[in-house]
């Protein structure tokens, strides 16, 4: 909404930031460590231990770590992050211009990331553990009918292969009917298998859900901890888009001032 030609995701986040910066919000690059309740003056408040050493205190605090895309695990794989394997087609796609490249992934964010794909690679193959996709009907549609998309269902990835030069040039993927192993080439490995919450850091002070995600009362920000609130996808399993995430951080906003306001700080 309000950019008629489009905007990208990192662009759009510089410009979010720069219109916050120009209403007098300070950033600090910096690791929150542990959040400690303490009391000043009488009334509750949060420390926040940064692993720089230096200390915040603070009325109330917001929760938006977001959540970071999940690995497959595999061989070779952490070794050949950013050299091959990547968790954003939108961010790194540009770089296969013309190339051949894998999506791994049944849900509607590898069906999205192999269709963008096709803007820019020569070949998209797919890669799904199992014979039927996770993917809502309109994205799995979208994607069958792309004839750069070629499929590779009931298929496990075992291992990333790389050259000499240490950049990706394929993928052993395991039949899971025969048990066979192949190796499939490729330039580049983009994994669409999901997210995890960055709650790691919150684990026995935040009421989290069994998948790491902050939880938060009803449809507001509240958390179980008052003064505490949370926004963004560190508290969304499901939508995660940057439109969902900006509307629950203005109500996270609203409901830090109702705080506030009702209890005199």
């Amino acid at each position: 909404p309000g950019f008629p030609q489009g905007i990208s995701g990192p662009q759009l986040i510089e410009d979010i930031k720069a219109q916050s910066k120009n209403f007098g919000t300070e950033f600090l690059q910096a690791v929150v460590k542990d959040i400690e309740n303490v009391e000043n003056n009488g009334k509750k408040a949060f420390k926040l231990h940064l692993d720089n050493g230096n200390i915040i205190e603070a009325k109330t605090v917001i929760l938006s770590t977001g959540a970071s895309a999940k690995y497959l695990g595999i061989e070779n794989e952490t070794e050949s992050i950013g050299n091959g394997v990547s968790a954003c087609a939108t961010c790194d796609g540009f770089f296969y211009r013309g190339k051949e490249v894998v999506v791994v992934g049944g849900g509607d964010t590898a069906m999205e990331e192999a269709t963008y794909l096709t803007k820019l690679a020569s070949k998209v193959t797919l890669i799904h553990r199992r014979n039927e996709l996770r993917a809502s009907a309109i994205m799995q549609e979208r994607a069958r009918k792309n004839e750069k998309i070629e499929w590779k269902l009931n298929y496990t990835p075992v291992k990333v292969i790389t050259n000499e030069l240490g950049k990706v040039s394929g993928i052993e993927l395991r039949n899971n009917e025969t048990n066979e192993v192949e190796t499939l080439n490729t330039d580049a490995i983009f994994v669409a298998i999901g997210h995890k919450p960055n709650t790691d850091f919150l684990e026995g002070k935040i009421e989290l859900d069994s998948s790491g995600y902050i939880i938060t009362e009803g449809k507001s920000s509240k958390t179980n901890i008052p003064g505490v609130f949370a926004a963004g996808d560190v508290q969304d399993n499901k939508y995660q888009q940057a439109i969902t995430a900006a509307g629950s951080g203005a109500i996270a906003a609203l409901d830090v001032e109702e705080y506030l306001r009702e209890n005199n700080l």
